[in-house]
């Protein structure tokens, strides 16, 4: 079978993808500034504080909807690529989340994992239920602050 390649342990790789692949690693890491922000210097000092600014509003929104209802962690990595766009360290911090997640996902779908937390919800399920089927055999359909000293 010709792979496209007479190297061994080589791999052809589509030309579209290739050119794709040059194309981010050209790009690097940096600021994402049009040229015109980038090449005056008060111009690009003021655009990264207005970005820093912006991201600031969404990490700190997206902290408050930890305790609070909403989509806390998913705000908090939407500022952190709102930063990514300006600042190196966010982008640093960006790909280095980004690697941990898709190690997570991998690990989860490891058949050993999946089953190891199935039985675990089984196994927690059925204590929730066997203690839920004692305060009812106990109390009945009581609440538990309805109750009186017995």
């Amino acid at each position: 079978m010709n792979t496209g390649s007479d190297e061994p342990l080589e791999v052809a790789v589509s030309p579209d993808r290739t050119r794709t692949q040059e194309a981010r690693d050209r790009r690097g890491l940096g600021s994402r500034a049009p040229d015109f922000i980038r090449s005056r210097r008060v111009l690009h000092l003021s655009w990264q504080v207005g970005v820093f600014i912006i991201g600031l509003a969404v990490v700190a929104a997206g902290v408050l909807m930890l305790p609070l209802p909403g989509p806390g962690w998913v705000v908090i990595f939407g500022g952190m690529a709102i930063w990514a766009t300006e600042f190196v360290w966010a982008q640093l911090v960006l790909r280095w989340t980004k690697r941990k997640v898709t190690e997570a996902a991998q690990r989860a779908f490891d058949p050993k994992v999946r089953r190891r937390n199935i039985v675990l919800t089984a196994v927690g399920l059925v204590v929730v239920g066997v203690l839920a089927g004692f305060y009812v055999w106990e109390f009945g359909f009581e609440m538990p602050w309805n109750i009186k000293n017995q």
